[in-house]
């Protein structure tokens, strides 16, 4: 039996559902912005997307971390 998803990306899947768009794809954003510190990389998530503070959390600390 595979071990539960932890940490950010066990909030993947509803990131994917509540915005409609791919973990892949918010990813590539916060690869391409401009803004390089993790609370500036959420703050713009969140107001420029719409994102939530968790997810947007989530999303930035996994994609600091190179996790893929």
């Amino acid at each position: 039996m595979a071990d539960a998803v932890k940490g950010p990306a066990s909030y993947f899947p509803s990131i994917e559902k509540k915005y409609g768009r791919p973990i892949a794809e918010w990813k590539d954003l916060i690869r391409s912005s401009p803004l390089t510190k993790h609370m500036e990389l959420v703050a713009w998530l969140k107001t420029e997307h719409g994102l939530g503070h968790g997810h947007a959390n989530a999303l930035v600390a996994h994609t600091l971390a190179g996790a893929k």
